[in-house]
């Protein structure tokens, strides 16, 4: 697990990805770079590296977020109860790092019927080399 220290991780991230990954907030729909990105690759942590989810996974859920039907790994996450905004949810966090990348609802596509709905600013791609 990497432990680093608030002050430490502010120096790392940006402002938006500092609120969303260390304090669990929102990056507003339609808003992320990523949301649209239909490039072949993998999806990683923005605070430490770990590969979370392949753009096989993903598809357009009409939230605003990047949604995928998979992770690459359930060793690379954890799911945790979210009792936030008056309702329960699943809130899916970076199983290394601890940074909260967004939610998982039981309502996307077969096989899964996961919708992993995650903030852009909570990811980076690397691009599938050709």
């Amino acid at each position: 697990m990497t432990h680093k220290t608030e002050e430490e991780w502010k120096k790392i991230l940006t402002p938006e990805q500092f609120k969303v990954c260390r304090k669990a907030g929102t990056e507003k729909p339609f808003s992320g770079e990523l949301y649209e990105n239909e490039e072949d690759g993998t999806y990683t942590c923005v605070c430490c590296g770990e590969k979370l989810f392949s753009s096989e996974a993903k598809y357009e859920s009409g939230t605003g977020w990047p949604s995928f039907f998979d992770v690459i790994s359930p060793d690379n996450v954890e799911l945790k109860k979210d009792r936030s905004l008056f309702r329960v949810r699943t809130e899916v966090v970076c199983k290394k790092c601890e940074a909260h990348l967004g939610h998982v609802f039981d309502d996307g596509p077969e096989p899964t019927n996961k919708r992993y709905c995650i903030n852009s600013v909570a990811l980076n791609f690397q691009k599938k080399n050709d």
